[in-house]
């Protein structure tokens, strides 16, 4: 059924549990896993002509901090995968938004289903604090599977 399965984490205790069942559904399918984590762009908000450009020189600080946390995240990814007995590949996607890297590592690496999780907010917590889990349902052709 799935050959390839691509499992996105962040680092939080949810992401966690959809490692976790990413993982269980790759042993009973013998599946190779992909795990991907992102990280997003800085934004400075203002640039310029306010002259407030002093952010960007904090970027080589920022970016430091992305890969030290995105290299914790997978290397805790590629522990629980080996105990697993999965095969996984780990890929950190800095500078991208999540969606838009989630769905671009999957169709790079031919993955057929991309695991996630999801709080499963509605309204207008939904609204307020976005979900990159329906960013990539609305735009992903590969199948979706969501934790919650």
């Amino acid at each position: 059924m799935y050959k390839r399965i691509l499992i996105a984490v962040d680092g939080s205790e949810l992401a966690a549990r959809g490692l976790e069942q990413g993982l269980v559904l790759a042993s009973q399918l013998q599946a190779e896993v992909v795990v991907v984590t992102v990280s997003e762009p800085q934004v400075t908000g203002y640039e310029g002509a306010l002259g407030w450009g002093g952010a960007y020189n904090l970027l080589p600080e920022y970016q430091r901090a992305q890969q030290e946390a995105a290299t914790r995240v997978l290397d805790a990814a590629r522990e629980k995968a080996q105990a697993a007995g999965v095969a996984a590949e780990v890929v950190h996607v800095p500078d991208r938004y999540a969606a838009d890297a989630i769905i671009e590592t999957a169709e790079a690496r031919g993955s057929d289903l991309i695991v996630m999780a999801s709080h499963g907010r509605r309204g207008l917590g939904r609204l307020v604090l976005g979900s990159q889990t329906s960013e990539v349902l609305a735009r992903s052709r590969i199948p979706v599977l969501v934790i919650r």
